[in-house]
């Protein structure tokens, strides 16, 4: 009876190593969802030959490098909400840095939720939602399989995380320069939970989100990453207030400007606006470093990965006089997007693409059941083929004041279009819907958005657009 069962398995075998080998070529691959905190498209990939990112440059070389995608509201907590409900703020009613999401959507699906609902183990670490003035919401419990790490703080409280604090090399504002190593400040810890949530062993696939605190400021990335750039030959990217621009569309940059307010003019230096940009570029190299960790994780198990990287928004560092974010210019509504993992081509695309566009993406892609509300639209097409478009026009909102006040609604409200060759943006009054300023650059004739060209004839086309899209408030 042995030998026969023996041989009835010896001849068994061969099919049954094809029918392992289909199971396993049909296993969901793991998704890595890793997301930047106020990083403009400042990587040597998208050609900022100035900042040093080879974590991410050999993740776009391997991946989808997206040229033109856009956040919908320039300021952290909108921005995920979005993201990570898949619903615009215009539909969502999240424009402020403390309405947690669920207060509007109570019962709504997040992206990790639908993973987790189809049999990902689903896990966050770190800055994934905004949640540090929302007392009553910790994080979001019904999003993960375990609870969140590392992700209820203020960038205030990103100290070194060390016995004894060497002496700071510089005494401006906003700027810390120690010799300390990486996990002296959030972003090292948080890399180093991730790898080992990636290389731990399980059954279940895996979608991991990753969010890190930088390059957000204070600008403090350990010594060895400022060492990394001279100072005095970094670029000077200060431009002027843009000629025509709307006094609405402007804002006071007060995450930084409010440490310079004992100055003369209550601005920096221009010795101490280069010394921002440089603390800035030493934190992009900083979380440059976290995402390698995490890649070099990814390679080492083995595992089919889809690979997302994004930041929730774009920064200004002094041009048209702006600093930080806040506003519907393309420097704060346009973000860096890399998509890599099995079945995607490696290559570059100019298609349109939303970060709203994210949940039915990696939904499509993964096999799992999404809702049929949400507001973006997958981007598997351009995954497939970079020459492929799915949308002729990226929108991004933005209210005044630029922090709305908790409980209260803004008094005006800035709706942006992106096409494939202009930004449109109308101001209207949110009581009435009163339009109450426009502006229009054309980016073939003016990519720096120098000129507003609100009286040129274009204008009528894109009114009516807005005004298709959302109506009035």
């Amino acid at each position: 009876m042995t030998t026969l069962l023996h041989r009835r398995g010896r001849r068994c075998l061969p099919y049954l190593v094809l029918l392992f080998a289909a199971a396993a070529a049909a296993a969901p691959p793991d998704v890595l969802f890793v997301v930047a905190d106020d990083l403009r498209c400042d990587l040597g990939c998208y050609g900022a030959d100035h900042v040093l990112s080879p974590n991410l440059d050999r993740l776009a070389a391997g991946g989808r490098l997206f040229r033109r995608a856009y956040c919908q509201q320039a300021v952290c907590n909108p921005s995920r909400a979005s993201v990570m409900t898949g619903l615009d703020p215009w539909t969502l009613g999240v424009y402020d840095l403390h309405t947690h999401f669920r207060e509007r959507r109570k019962d709504v699906l997040t992206l990790p939720q639908a993973f987790k609902n189809a049999g990902y183990h689903a896990r966050g670490i770190g800055k994934v939602y905004h949640n540090w003035v929302q007392e009553n919401r910790r994080g979001d419990a019904p999003s993960w399989s375990v609870p969140q790490m590392m992700h209820y703080a203020n960038h205030s409280d990103d100290v070194p995380f060390v016995g004894r604090v060497p002496a700071n090399r510089t005494d401006l504002p906003k700027c810390f320069d120690l010799d300390v190593p990486d996990e002296a400040y959030f972003d090292g810890r948080i890399a180093d939970l991730a790898v080992a949530a990636i290389e731990a062993e399980r059954e279940e696939p895996l979608f991991l989100a990753v969010g890190f605190w930088k390059p957000h400021s204070p600008f403090n990335a350990p010594a060895k990453y400022w060492d990394l750039y001279d100072r005095q030959s970094l670029p000077d990217v200060a431009t002027p207030r843009p000629e025509g621009v709307p006094d609405v569309a402007m804002h006071d940059g007060r995450e930084i400007l409010r440490a310079f307010r004992k100055r003369p003019g209550k601005r920096p230096t221009d010795a101490e606006a280069r010394a921002m940009r440089h603390g800035y570029y030493a934190a992009i190299s900083y979380l440059d470093a976290q995402v390698g960790k995490l890649l070099d994780a990814v390679e080492r198990t083995g595992r089919e990965t889809v690979v997302v990287f994004w930041s929730d928004h774009g920064y200004h560092l002094g041009e048209k006089t702006l600093w930080a974010k806040t506003s519907n210019f393309e420097l704060d509504a346009r973000v860096p997007l890399i998509v890599a993992g099995p079945g995607i081509r490696p290559g570059e695309t100019d298609a349109l693409a939303e970060l709203c566009d994210l949940y039915p993406t990696l939904a499509e892609r993964c096999g799992v059941d999404a809702p049929a509300d949400l507001g973006g639209v997958s981007l598997v097409p351009v995954l497939d083929d970079p020459s492929a478009s799915v949308r002729d026009a990226a929108f991004t909102w933005h209210p005044r004041p630029a922090y709305v006040s908790p409980g209260e609604e803004p008094d005006v409200m800035g709706r942006s279009v992106r096409t494939d060759r202009y930004r449109y943006t109308q101001w209207r009054a949110w009581p009435d819907g009163a339009v109450v300023a426009e502006e229009l650059y054309d980016h073939a004739a003016d990519p720096a958005e120098s000129r507003n060209a609100a009286g040129d004839e274009q204008l009528d086309a894109f009114r009516w657009r807005i005004e298709r899209e959302f109506g009035t408030p």
